[in-house]
């Protein structure tokens, strides 16, 4: 995962202001998993909360590139943190869509505890292969020279999702996406690790 993506970019100026007020980055960290709760809490909601959750999660993600981005800019960075990070980050947006499914449950006819439980299943089993098994990498698109938008960017999507009305057909999505990509990673990887060489 790239460390200069657009979302790295936009926290940067901030980063900067708080790096000399002595915030850890982790700090930080645990204010993304708060924020990480605080949202799915917002999306399971009914009336304006889904919308308010979009916000919060929106934080979230930010927050989530702002604690690597003071690590780096104040020598802090550590295996530790990284670890840390990277649970934050799972654990965030495994709560995020099982907190849609409960809000989308509320819908006649709509599956949206089961559809957020699997979303937030093949989330945690992509974040397992590529963290923790190391089977696979994420690599960064680049549509402009010096523009990064890496595959967990894309995540910037949900609240815009939400607040156009579209919670369930990206929950659908989403629980047909995250495991198909889950099993194909494992399939593929590791017949690329026992080859020596990564997907």
């Amino acid at each position: 995962m790239s460390a200069n993506t657009v979302i790295h970019r936009i926290v940067r100026p901030a980063v900067r202001v708080v790096a000399p007020s002595g915030v850890t980055p982790n700090q930080i960290t645990t204010l993304r998993v708060l924020t990480g709760i605080a949202a799915a809490v917002a999306f399971a909601g009914n009336g304006p909360w889904p919308a308010i959750g979009g916000g919060i999660f929106l934080l979230s993600m930010l927050l989530d590139r702002a604690d690597g981005e003071l690590a780096r800019q104040t020598g802090q960075s550590s295996a530790a943190g990284h670890r840390y990070d990277l649970f934050s980050d799972c654990f965030s947006n495994i709560i995020a869509f099982i907190g849609l499914g409960l809000g989308a449950g509320a819908q006649p006819g709509m599956l949206g505890p089961l559809l957020g439980l699997v979303a937030g299943a093949g989330i945690g089993a992509l974040f397992w292969q590529l963290h923790v098994l190391r089977i696979g990498t994420l690599r960064g698109y680049e549509p402009a020279p010096g523009i990064i938008i890496d595959p967990d960017d894309l995540l910037a999507l949900v609240p815009v999702l939400v607040w156009i009305g579209a919670t369930a057909p990206m929950l659908v999505a989403a629980a047909v996406i995250t495991p198909i990509a889950a099993i194909w990673l494992g399939l593929t990887g590791t017949r690329h690790a026992r080859a020596g060489q990564r997907p």
